[in-house]
């Protein structure tokens, strides 16, 4: 993690009230995993005073990508950067997913995003794809993405990840596109589907009510299931404690011990089971 300033090299718009912005970063490049993410000033002055914590989006040869939603004032300014402009950033931040397969045997990975929840799976489907240290690459296995949004307009990223190899299933709420109700529909169906798979790995990136769905069917199922939580962050490094967790440290039955950990610091991927929804 260091402070750092990166080159806008384009700012583009990628669907209704959604951009993604490429900023040019040897270092960004060499140190980010996918999972992580940067916390951005939107501007050059100090309103907004806080910075955006954005996930990284795609991890390239000479810096990343990030995909935001434009929802409030510092967003908005942040869609109004250009190409050739440069940013204050500090990255990358927080603890991201585990590329590492603790098995291996041949196994199913199932990627399912909410929303924007998209953002930070893209960098995670190219790495367990092309990776040689993923146990994915390694073994050749079957790799499949559930996309939940509300309408059509809200679907991202598709064709990105159809072309990395990735099996590609959409449900939207009103039924404008794919299947018409939620993408925890969708992973019961897939589920129930690769049931003949000897092992299953999900990744999930959303809501916290979607994740706290997808922590429930992953433990009826007994699949390793890793969370990426979406939470409002102020320094992005936990000395604020503005992003608070409920983790178990106990998972016998009838045993309720807890403590807190910060989303932005500990995070924001977690085991599932190790939250107390």
């Amino acid at each position: 993690m260091k402070l750092a300033t990166a080159k806008i090299l384009a700012n583009e718009k990628v669907g209704e009230d959604f951009r993604r912005m490429r900023l040019a970063s040897p270092y960004l490049a060499g140190a980010a995993k996918p999972g992580q993410f940067v916390e951005i000033r939107c501007t050059k002055g100090v309103d907004p005073l806080l910075r955006r914590p954005l996930g990284c989006h795609r991890i390239l040869n000479d810096g990343i990508e990030v995909l935001y939603e434009v929802v409030g004032k510092g967003t908005k300014l942040l869609s109004q950067r250009r190409a050739g402009e440069t940013l204050d950033l500090i990255g990358p931040l927080g603890n991201g997913f585990d590329l590492l397969a603790t098995s291996h045997k041949p196994l199913a990975t199932i990627l399912i995003a909410g929303g924007i929840g998209v953002a930070p799976l893209l960098a995670l489907a190219e790495r367990l794809v092309h990776s040689p240290q993923s146990i994915v690459h390694r073994k050749k296995a079957k790799v499949s993405i559930i996309i939940g949004a509300k309408t059509k307009t809200h679907v991202l990223c598709e064709k990105e990840f159809t072309a990395i190899g990735y099996d590609v299933i959409i449900a939207t709420e009103d039924g404008s596109r794919g299947k018409k109700g939620l993408a925890t529909d969708l992973l019961k169906d897939f589920l129930r589907a690769t049931s003949h798979e000897p092992r299953v790995t999900i990744y999930a990136c959303g809501p916290t009510g979607m994740l706290k769905a997808v922590a429930g069917i992953a433990k009826a199922h007994r699949i390793p299931c890793q969370v990426s939580l979406e939470e409002r962050m102020a320094c992005g490094v936990g000395v604020c404690l503005g992003c608070p967790v409920k983790i178990k440290t106990s998972h016998k039955p009838q045993v309720t011990s807890h403590e807190y950990k910060m989303v932005c610091k500990d995070g924001p991927v977690f085991n599932s089971e190790d939250i107390a929804w």
